[in-house]
């Protein structure tokens, strides 16, 4: 078993430990709104549920030599989001919008994504996912050496796809989730199986 004390370790280093063991981790597709109208659209895959009741979920949004990326600056001063699951049929066209465009720039426009108006919230969110979330802003908490932005958001309002949802349980298989791994690696679902949980 090779021992690594983390101290002696850079930050692409832990980078490249991390996010090869912490996998597979699901995307998060998130449109967020700036004060001048412009919609912004960004994945992430620091991305996870924080809780059932309430109905809590939480990116982090890593900073770039400190400085607060546009996805966390909207969330925070707008309040709101819309978050996206990424699957087999999205997961090209979300790639493209981690490009480094100019603020003023919308990824959802510039990629061709297709406009939907929210029912709960002001952000928009795009019509080529199968589930997407309105979620308004809970905690928002700067990480590290002001490294990152974790932020907790509560979602009010579902929309998922008929041919994905039965009325009580998402269908996994007709989802098509798409998981990220280490470096350009991402992964499909694979092979599925059941364990019961212990009392």
């Amino acid at each position: 078993m090779v021992q690594i004390d983390a101290s002696t370790l850079s930050k692409r280093e832990h980078y490249h430990l991390l996010t090869r063991a912490v996998a597979p981790r699901p995307i998060a597709f998130v449109t967020s709104q700036s004060k001048e109208g412009v919609l912004n659209g960004a994945p992430f895959s620091y991305f996870t549920i924080v809780s059932a009741e309430p109905p809590f979920l939480m990116i982090s949004v890593q900073r770039k030599d400190k400085k607060m990326k546009d996805t966390a600056r909207h969330i925070i001063k707008s309040g709101e989001c819309v978050i996206h699951i990424v699957d087999e049929t999205n997961v090209e066209e979300i790639n493209k919008t981690a490009s480094a465009l100019p603020t003023d720039e919308s990824e959802v426009d510039t990629f061709d994504f297709t406009r939907v108006q929210s029912q709960r919230v002001k952000v928009d969110g795009v019509k080529e996912a199968q589930i997407r979330m309105e979620c308004e802003l809970d905690t928002h908490t700067v990480v590290g050496d002001e490294s990152a932005d974790l932020i907790v958001v509560r979602v009010v309002h579902y929309h998922l796809d008929d041919a994905i949802f039965d009325g009580s349980v998402i269908d996994d298989e007709r989802l098509k989730p798409v998981a990220r791994l280490g470096g350009q690696s991402y992964s499909k679902l694979g092979e599925m199986f059941e364990l019961v949980r212990p009392k």
